[in-house]
Order: structure tokens, then C-alpha cells, then sequence
């Protein structure tokens, strides 16, 4: 779809970044013309391999959003072709062209959707305006990965990175992980689900939620989206409770949409409301992290705990992750990948804690099959819902690769 432009004198528009210290990201500056066409002056660290494709590539960009007359600059620090993409829409979107038009990358094989209970013991935040992270995030082997839109992006910077979160949902493998978006705060956020939702994220996070009608409104939104492109895939919701307000309404916002999977805590904003300082101990949020816990529980979602932001402290990581899970939290956020592997561990069965549910549901079984109503384990009787626990720990198990089908059926 093409937009002819008018000859009434523009602003340049810029997007990006270059530099030394800066890659897998480009710089580019167009500047509107009335006439003379398209001149493109490229500058690229992959310039002898790769200069042409890049040269190509943003003609074909430029003339889909229907830019026919313009100079452009572009410092290239070996972007891929779905940054370049993102980064001259943005530009020609600041400079005040392209209105309404997209440029989509092609669409890799969509995963299979998101199951409502799937395992989310680790997610990790990727900042959305740093296309370096995207590639290899997947490799490190979290549950989930979140494209961030909110606190890890410059006010500056949300529209850019918006298109850059967009194209990747479109262009990247995150292999077995979990596609999720955090959105900024409503309503800046349903700018983002209008660019993020056709691409059929698995999990949208959102951030500072107080009350349940924010819910429904992003909810909403979503659903006139997905009927807007014909959309049947679940989109998720994560709603981050980040105030006292928020924390109060657990329950109700956990229940206001049964796209809701899971409740978290933004334990950084939680602390600042109540004006006092976050430790590593958690004291100070215990009330606010065991409301989560019950009321997830109570809802049927799953309770995550928020992020441990030490990322040189991996004790205090494993400590902490160890303290959640007993609380009754499912997985915590990652700022760093050297944390997914200890939050895995802290959030796994021991092999004591395996065998003693195998025993459990060993017993139970034995007493199903002599048609017994009673079930004992040595001297001990086993109610229901002790073989109930059991009966999810080794199913927890299994789904974390901690026993296999064997040994757990």
C-alpha cells in the first residue's frame, strides 16, 4: 500500500543506534525530499558481504511505505533484516511519513499455542529497544521469554521499540520458550497491543495493574484484534501487581478474565508505594507475595514471584527461589540468563521430596486396587489431599524433566 507525500517541508526522522560499543542495531535518518527521489548513503560492518542486500532491502522498505522522495542515512552495526525493517519504519514514522503503513517481515512457523498451565518457572526480560538480545535468548533455556516494553525502554524510545518487538514475533525461533510481551501501562499500552497482538504473542504481561476493569479493557482489545485478523489463538494475560491497591484486589483481578493464567509481583514499585526499602530477606513484602499466592490459588491461575535484581548474588538468588517456592509460588522473573539454571533448581523437587510422593501414590494405588478406603504409608494414614500433593509434585516432576514417565506413572 503506497502514500503519495506532499512537497510542504518535513523534519528528518531518526532511529536507532551506532557506534562502537553498539551491534546487531543500525542507525538510520531520512530526510524528506519534494523531489529528486531516493538517495541512500550506507555505511555497514558487514559492508563487502552484505552492502547490497542492505541497499536493497531499505528501497523496498522505503517504497512500500510510500516514500518516494528522500535522502537517507544508514550506519548499519551488522543488523539483521528484520531490525533494518523496524528501525526505517520508525525513522520514516518520526519524519512524519508512511502513516498507516506497515512493513511485516515474512512470518516464521508459529509454535504450537501456549497451554493455560504450561511451565513458567523462569521468564526472562529482554529489553525491547536492544535487538542484540533477541537471537540468542532463547539459547540459555528459559521457560519463558518477555520482550519488554515497559520499564526497560526510554520514554523516547516506546514507539521504535514497539516495531522492533513487533518484527521479531514475526522473524525469531524462540525455540521451546514461551512467546510473552510486558505492554506498557494502560492505556499507553493498547498502542502496543495494536502493533504486538496480530502476531500472536503467547503471554501478554501487564504492568501496575490496580483494579479488574484494566483487565477487561486489555482483554478487550485483544479480542477485537484477533477478530480484526481472524485470530484464534489464546493470548495470555500476566497481570504485574505493583501497589498496595493492586495487591488488595488480588483475587478480583486474578478472576476478571479467564485469559488470566497467572498473578506476579513487581516487588520494586511494591516497596516504593509503601515507602520502604527492598531487601534480600523479603520481609517487607511477605504479606503482599502470600495474598498473590492465595488468591492465584483461589482463582486457578498460577502465582509467579517477581524478579531477585542481585544478578551477582546467585545464593541469595537460590535462597530466595527457595523461600518462594515453599510460599507457594510456581517461577520468578530473570534479569540475567545466568540465573535461569539456579531458579530451575530452587523451584525443583528434591529427590527425597520424588520419592516420597512416589511412595505416596504407590500406597494410594495398592489401596485403589484391593478396593480398600483407607491408604497408609508405614504408620502413617494418608488423607486425599495428601495424595493429591503428591500426585501434582510428581506431575511437576515429569513436566521439569526431574523423573521420567516411567518412574513417574
Amino acid at each position: 500500500m503506497s502514500h503519495a507525500i506532499d512537497t510542504t517541508p518535513q523534519s528528518a526522522g531518526e532511529a536507532g543506534h551506532s557506534g562502537p560499543e553498539i551491534r546487531s542495531d543500525l542507525h538510520v535518518r531520512i530526510e524528506p525530499r519534494d523531489r529528486s527521489g531516493i538517495s541512500i548513503d550506507l555505511e555497514s560492518r558487514v559492508q563487502p558481504y552484505y552492502g547490497g542486500s542492505i541497499h536493497r532491502q531499505a528501497e523496498e522498505v522505503l517504497e512500500a511505505l510510500g516514500v518516494r522522495h528522500a535522502r537517507v542515512e544508514i550506519h548499519d552495526e551488522g543488523a539483521l533484516p528484520f531490525v533494518i525493517a523496524a528501525r526505517i519504519e520508525a525513522a520514516v514514522r518520526r519524519a512524519g511519513l508512511g502513516e498507516g503503513t506497515r512493513v511485516l517481515p515474512t512470518r516464521i512457523v508459529l509454535p504450537e499455542p501456549s497451554g493455560h498451565d504450561r511451565l513458567r518457572r523462569s521468564r526472562l526480560y529482554i529489553p525491547g529497544s536492544e535487538p542484540k538480545y533477541f537471537i540468542n535468548a532463547a539459547l540459555h533455556g528459559p521457560d519463558g521469554i518477555i520482550l519488554d516494553l515497559e520499564d526497560s525502554v526510554h520514554a523516547s524510545e516506546k514507539d521504535a521499540a514497539r516495531l522492533l518487538v513487533r518484527n521479531a514475533l514475526r522473524s525469531v525461533d524462540f525455540l521451546h520458550c514461551e512467546r510473552m510481551v510486558r505492554i506498557n501501562q494502560l492505556p499507553l499500552g493498547l498502542e502496543d497491543l495494536d502493533e504486538i497482538v496480530p502476531e500472536s504473542p503467547d503471554l501478554i504481561l501487564i504492568p501496575k495493574v490496580e483494579n479488574p476493569s484494566q483487565i477487561i479493557l486489555a482483554n478487550t482489545r485483544i479480542a477485537e484484534i484477533n477478530a480484526d485478523y481472524g485470530i484464534t489463538r489464546p493470548v495470555w494475560l500476566m497481570p504485574i501487581l505493583e501497589s498496595a491497591l493492586g495487591i488488595e484486589n488480588a483475587f478480583e483481578i486474578a478472576k476478571a478474565s479467564d485469559s488470566v493464567v497467572a498473578l506476579t509481583i513487581g516487588l520494586e514499585d511494591y516497596t516504593a508505594d509503601l515507602g520502604v526499602v527492598k531487601t534480600s530477606t523479603g520481609a517487607e513484602s511477605l504479606y503482599a507475595r502470600q495474598r498473590i499466592v492465595n488468591a492465584a490459588h483461589a482463582a486457578g491461575v498460577q502465582a509467579i514471584d517477581s524478579v531477585f535484581g542481585d544478578v551477582g548474588d546467585l545464593n541469595g538468588l537460590h535462597a530466595w527461589g527457595l523461600n518462594s517456592r515453599a510460599l507457594g509460588f510456581e517461577g520468578m522473573g530473570c534479569v540475567h540468563p545466568s540465573q535461569i539454571a539456579v531458579i530451575h533448581e530452587a523451584f525443583a523437587p528434591t529427590a527425597a521430596e520424588v520419592e516420597r510422593a512416589r511412595k505416596i501414590v504407590t500406597a494410594y494405588n495398592d489401596a485403589q486396587h484391593k478396593g480398600l478406603g483407607v491408604v497408609s504409608l508405614g504408620s502413617k494414614m494418608i488423607d486425599p489431599p495428601v495424595v493429591h500433593r503428591a500426585l501434582k509434585l510428581m506431575a511437576r516432576a515429569r513436566a521439569m524433566g526431574v523423573v521420567c514417565e516411567t518412574a513417574a506413572s
